[in-house]
């Protein structure tokens, strides 16, 4: 597994696209209902749709003739959208779809109805201003129930010493841009903005797809529905998440175990969220708290509440296995003995009912297979699920919804649907390539690389040196650098929200010279003769991770 991680790390460095973040950790999810959409039966789909929709067995997908539409986009023959699944990706995108007369944009959620499940999610820099660029009304909205973090003291302590070992700058790179701070809002409230502003009927409930067909003579696909119906549009951008049914019809492979690209992270999650006074309430966004083999990050999620989580490397089904008869908040603070008072205190308040513990997966970069496939895309975690490190999970789905829109707001006939479609992969395919890996990497860098810092102490009259194994002095190496990695980073994500180039060179540059150093410190034992002596990519990317790169070289200058 960590082999893969260095692999997918040095992938996205060597195509110099974004720096590892050990910081902009983004909240992890809750539970807590939400005024949804009316539950319509995908078969009584109203007329305006312009969708097709059958509730016949499967067969009808090849026995029954696809409707038979000009191939030219009209506002008496619009474009029919179907996006599988309502999350934070699908419903940007079918908001800014539903604002053009040429397009009839269906939302198929599984579902029966939207609850209060999930907690906040933090929006970062660049998804706040795509956020705004694609529909300023719903930027407001947002704005009324946001918590910044962004213009508050980020960073990293020393979970031992309970001492500040890097701070991070949030706030320069967005007032250079004039872009929004990053912050949080709660999931459930980011949904229920969308939901208020779609036009009735555009989100269906209680039925997913779950598996797709397409026209193989003419304009057309068909999405297949738990319950046997079909739903008929010109395109389906599959937005439904890790566990994708569009994906898995889309590379003819399973939804979920081995071959369906899934794989566990190695790492479960214990998060708790609760109202809290905390000492620094006001001064700190989040600070997360470093040492041996494990992490724990504290963050400000506004009115008063706040959120932890802890990351521990563990096998898959742990919070089946393990036994905690004392309860989740005693366990972690046996765990993290030792460690900073602040932790302690947070666990303390902490109510069982509060934490919940869950499993981590995600996908390695999908640069090699199909992102979009005829009249099909995939966008979000379908494509590119990520470790929540970069706090750019939700971040780039809303990206990926910004370049959809760009690209199909260009159509004129059905014939471009494939090549508008292959553009927006091009568009996006190497930025989130670089956020997926290098979120996956830093999970194994903190947990695996870093440590206490070394230090050496003046006491009773004479000199002490704290931790001073490899590890240690490696850590207190990367203590003056990580604050430029930082900075790099985040230049980085700002500037290239748009999606206009493959690479900003400006940035590349900076990423090359210093995150290299990090990357190589940190991890210390590479392949022999990789990176340094040149060019032993081959033995750390394989064939083909070297023959994408030199492909895509040109898009690069």
């Amino acid at each position: 597994m960590f082999q893969y991680q260095r692999k997918a790390a040095l992938v996205a460095l060597t195509t110099a696209l974004v720096s590892t973040s050990i910081s902009a950790f983004s909240p992890v999810s809750s539970s807590a209902s939400i005024k949804s959409h009316q539950n319509i039966p995908t078969s009584s789909l109203a007329s305006k749709s312009a969708l097709q929709i059958a509730t016949t067995p499967d067969d009808i997908t090849t026995t029954t003739p696809y409707s038979e539409v000009d191939n030219a986009i009209t506002e008496e023959n619009p474009l029919r959208v179907i996006i599988a699944g309502a999350g934070v990706g699908g419903l940007a995108l079918a908001n800014s779809l539903t604002t053009n007369p040429l397009m009839s944009v269906t939302v198929l959620e599984r579902t029966d109805e939207f609850k209060r499940f999930g907690g906040p999610i933090q929006l970062a820099s660049n998804a706040l201003q795509v956020l705004k660029e694609m529909d300023e009304e719903v930027y407001n909205a947002i704005m009324d129930k946001f918590t910044f973090t962004g213009d508050k003291t980020n960073g990293i302590k020393d979970g031992i010493r309970d001492e500040w070992y890097a701070k991070f700058d949030l706030s320069s790179p967005a007032e250079a841009r004039d872009m929004p701070y990053t912050g949080v809002i709660e999931r459930p409230d980011l949904q229920q903005i969308y939901l208020d502003k779609l036009p009735e009927g555009v989100v269906r409930n209680g039925d997913g797809v779950v598996r797709y067909e397409t026209n193989e003579n003419g304009h057309g696909v068909r999405a297949i529905m738990a319950s046997g119906a079909v739903v008929e549009g010109d395109v389906l951008l599959g937005a439904d998440g890790i566990w994708s049914a569009v994906r898995a019809t889309m590379r003819d492979e399973p939804v979920k175990g081995d071959g369906s690209g899934v794989s566990y992270s190695g790492y479960t999650v214990f998060a708790g969220e609760l109202d809290y006074d905390s000492f620094d309430n006001g001064l700190v966004g989040y600070k997360v708290y470093i040492g041996p083999g494990q992490y724990f990050v504290i963050t400000d999620i506004g009115n008063g509440r706040y959120q932890w989580y802890a990351f521990l490397a563990k096998p898959p089904g742990s919070a089946e296995k393990e036994e905690k008869p004392d309860g989740s908040a005693k366990y972690l603070g046996d765990v993290f003995e030792g460690w900073s008072k602040d932790i302690h205190h947070i666990l303390e308040a902490t109510k069982e009912h509060e934490i919940q513990q869950r499993d981590l997966y995600d996908r390695p970069p999908s640069v090699f297979k199909p992102w979009t496939k005829k009249s099909v895309a995939l966008l979000g975690d379908s494509v590119h699920a990520m470790m929540p490190n970069l706090g750019q999970g939700g971040c780039q789905a809303i990206e990926d919804a910004y370049v959809l829109v760009e690209e199909l707001s260009t159509l004129k006939t059905r014939d471009e649907i494939e090549g508008s479609l292959k553009s927006y992969r091009g568009r996006r395919l190497i930025r989130s390539a670089a956020v997926q890996g290098l979120s996956r990497f830093a999970s194994d860098i903190i947990i695996r690389g870093f440590d206490t810092p070394a230090k050496i102490v003046f006491k009773d009259g004479g000199i002490k040196f704290e931790n001073f194994n490899y590890a240690g002095i490696v850590t207190k190496m990367l203590q003056p650098i990580l604050p430029i990695f930082f900075m790099i980073q985040f230049n980085f994500l700002y500037d290239g929200y748009k999606n206009d180039s493959a690479i900003d060179l400006k940035a590349t540059l900076g990423f090359l010279l210093v995150g290299g150093l990090v990357l190589l410190v940190g991890l210390g034992g590479l392949e022999e003769g990789a990176i340094i002596g040149g060019l032993g990519l081959e033995g750390l990317l394989g064939t083909e991770g070297v023959e994408a790169i030199l492909a895509n070289l040109p898009e690069f200058l």
